[in-house]
């Protein structure tokens, strides 16, 4: 048993257990050990499971067959899915004392791949801004810099994966979730292609189309093997697609590929300084592997993909949560950002919900064009640095007020709403010491060309091995 251990990947350390070099009590040892010394000052994982019933499961697990890749390795879930006998409040006062009966989708394809959920990963009140606060588990922090924000929502889970308590993890993505927290913490985030990880069959199933669950780790073979767990089509769902096979095509040719850098949007979305810097290092990489970058103008108006965005995401909120709010006792328990957003997606008309999804499919028109040209396109991961973790959002860049609670988060925009595939890559540190990353951009359904290109960028750079000190 070592501390040790929780430094390696998860691939590295499946292979341990399937040759019987690690026991899978030996693993939970040292996870035990990892976040007894690690987690009270970042607060990454919340809801822990009970450390004597975590040994009995991986002591049960030690001379079992391997179910799947993930065979005794201890895992945290993001803390908007349901894990059955494990607390989940997806953030919320109103569900603080809830345990669940069954499994969600993503708790169930972990268990089916071997894994031991040993909690759940800290996130924002309804998963919603990007910064993992709530009034149940409070504020989970950077654990580069513990006075800064590990963002959101796969705050949690971001920051655990960087002070190394679990080795992969599961997030989710609809306005960056996966792509903000990952530069933030200086590892890798992917938000798939759209429909490639099915939601559950609970609520709407054909007008949800802006988020989806996604990988999170600290390697790109890591990434590629957890979304491989996690994707593939449910049954009870609608436009679920089949994952192609992503570990093992990881190996390709930079030279030739084409990369357009659209940084700030021709400034539409502001960033602070030193950002849009540190991503331009990060391109260079990428030449120097034999891609050709380019500056490209913005292709489409950046105020139009806006008012499309609040507008379908504000009525998706009035419909899945406007009876929160309209009960008194519901409402009283609701962050002000919720309440907002309910209330503003109430007001949407049908006109301008069409109108909006017209404006969401042109720009998808506009894309695949782009994507004639180009392998990929490359925009920051996130507009600010990590920001004071006492904050509620940043209210403004650079000097520029932002006029909703999320303004500030723009950028991860245009991805998501047309559902291309998006892997969010660390760029290092900036003057501060703070992490940033950036967000490389395939065409619909190029997850698999996304990732290897994402590999070889890891090993030429490898910027998740640089631990918090």
């Amino acid at each position: 048993m070592s501390p040790s251990l929780m430094e390696l990947s998860a691939s590295e350390l499946s292979r341990l257990i399937a040759t019987r070099a690690l026991a899978p009590s030996e693993l939970m040892e040292a996870y035990l050990a990892r976040l007894s010394a690690a987690n009270p000052a970042v607060n990454a994982i919340v809801s822990a499971v009970d450390p004597d019933e975590l040994r009995a499961q991986a002591r049960a697990l030690d001379n079992a067959p391997p179910r799947g890749w993930l065979h005794g390795l201890p895992l945290a879930v993001k803390d908007l899915v349901a894990v059955r006998g494990v607390r989940t409040t997806y953030g919320s006062p109103l569900y603080r004392d809830h345990v669940p009966e069954e499994d969600d989708l993503v708790a169930t394809r972990l268990r089916a791949a071997g894994a031991i959920l040993a909690g759940k990963t800290n996130t924002p009140e309804w998963g919603q801004g990007s910064h993992s606060f709530n009034p149940v588990f409070g504020a989970t922090r950077n654990p580069y810099d513990l006075t800064r924000s590990a963002g959101g929502s796969s705050g949690g889970a971001a920051a655990a994966l960087a002070a190394r308590l679990v080795p992969v993890a599961d997030g989710s993505d609809m306005m960056g979730s996966l792509r903000n927290p990952a530069a933030f913490c200086n590892v890798y985030g992917f938000r798939p292609s759209w429909g490639l990880v099915p939601a559950d069959a609970a609520g709407d199933t054909f007008l949800s189309t802006l988020a989806t669950d996604g990988p999170m780790a600290r390697t790109i073979e890591d990434l590629a093997r957890l979304m491989e767990t996690l994707a593939g089509p449910n049954p009870g769902v609608p436009f679920g697609r089949d994952c192609p096979s992503l570990a093992d095509r990881l190996e390709v040719d930079l030279r030739g590929r084409r990369i357009g850098w659209l940084a700030d949007w021709g400034g539409a979305y502001r960033c602070e300084p030193g950002i849009l810097d540190i991503c331009a290092r990060g391109l260079k990489v990428f030449e120097e592997l034999g891609a050709e970058v380019e500056v490209l103008a913005p292709p489409f108006p950046a105020e139009e993909l806006w008012d499309a965005w609040i507008r379908l995401r504000g009525f998706l909120n009035a419909g899945s949560k406007g009876a929160l709010l309209a009960d008194p006792h519901s409402r009283d328990q609701l962050k002000p950002e919720s309440r907002w957003e309910i209330a503003f997606g109430q007001t949407v008309t049908a006109a301008q919900l069409y109108a909006a999804s017209v404006t969401r499919s042109r720009w998808y028109a506009q894309a695949a064009r782009l994507f004639e040209t180009y392998d990929f396109l490359v925009m920051p991961s996130a507009q600010v640095w990590p920001f004071p973790v006492e904050w509620r959002w940043p209210e403004s860049i650079d000097g520029h007020p932002m006029d909703t609670y999320h303004r500030w988060m723009e950028i991860v925009v245009p991805v998501s709403l047309i559902g291309l595939p998006a892997l969010a890559l660390p760029c290092g540190f900036g003057a501060g010491g703070l992490p940033m990353g950036m967000q490389l951009i395939g065409r619909d359904g190029a997850d698999a060309a996304v990732l290897a290109a994402g590999e070889q960028y890891h090993r030429a750079t490898n910027w998740p091995a640089v631990a918090p000190s």
